[in-house]
């Protein structure tokens, strides 16, 4: 799949639909989906195809058939399925098959504006019908070229230890935000367990120690140059819950924060 065959059709939204629960679909006759998955990870069941794990998106052709999307019993997922035509029909199209991204917190938001706006039950004028199918197509257009772009970024490989080098960036510069251990690793392209064991292996910790160390040392410094209060310095270091912090941060320092602030006050 390439961007010429984008530069000449143009993406129409069908149908968006949202679920956590396991469903069976079938592709119309010249329409195609894109499955994405929002959290957890899903089980794609196609007829005469080993069953196919999917944690960021996948392509479907009208050639696919039927399918089924499988949400394991033990773990909750979140998955959109967007029904979308490209005209003109006789255009070549053949999008299909696993896509990653780097950018899901750009689609996440396209796919709640993507769901609020197709949901909206007030009468609208025919100007305001209009301008919402030209976002509509514009976010959906957006979507798939995120898709295509970093899918081929990720299908270039490189060294694990680059990999690895990238998140810890990554991490130094967004540690203030919600991160996880399968969005990293998804981020990185690996299985968790790869993507675990990988990257004890190079900074010799885990990602978890890792990340509250950063984000404890980011916290000393805020003590020791500002004059925030410490729940204050707990959420700007990505700690939503002040006595969390406070375990963690007299675990690493020795000292519970306000210990630590009475001593800087001292210097």
């Amino acid at each position: 799949m390439n961007f010429h065959q984008l530069i000449s059709i143009i993406p129409l939204m069908a149908h968006i639909e949202a679920s956590t629960s396991s469903q069976t679909y079938e592709c119309p006759r010249h329409l195609y989906q894109l499955l994405i998955v929002r959290s957890g990870h899903v089980q794609i069941l196609m007829q005469d195809q080993e069953p196919i794990v999917c944690a960021q998106a996948y392509a479907f052709h009208s050639e696919h058939g039927a399918f089924k999307i499988q949400v394991p019993k033990t773990r909750a997922a979140d998955y959109t399925l967007i029904t979308y035509r490209m005209l003109p029909e006789d255009h070549l199209w053949s999008l299909r098959g696993p896509l990653t991204t780097l950018s899901e917190y750009k689609i996440h938001y396209m796919i709640d504006e993507l769901l609020r706006t197709t949901h909206e039950i007030h009468p609208l004028t025919a100007d305001e019908e209009a301008a919402h199918q030209v976002r509509k197509r514009m976010m959906l257009e957006r979507i798939l070229f995120i898709y295509l772009y970093e899918s081929h970024l990720t299908e270039e490989k490189k060294p694990a230890s680059v990999s690895i080098e990238e998140t810890l960036s990554y991490i130094n510069e967004h540690y203030m935000v919600e991160l996880s251990l399968p969005m990293l690793a998804r981020r990185a392209a690996m299985s968790v367990g790869y993507f675990t064991v990988l990257f004890k292996k190079h900074t010799g910790t885990t990602l978890m120690d890792y990340l509250y160390d950063l984000r404890i040392e980011k916290a000393q410094k805020m003590f020791q140059q500002t004059d925030l209060l410490a729940k204050e310095v707990a959420q700007r270091v990505g700690f939503m819950d002040y006595f969390h912090f406070s375990k963690v941060f007299k675990k690493r320092t020795g000292m519970s924060p306000r210990t630590f602030l009475i001593k800087q006050k001292e210097i």
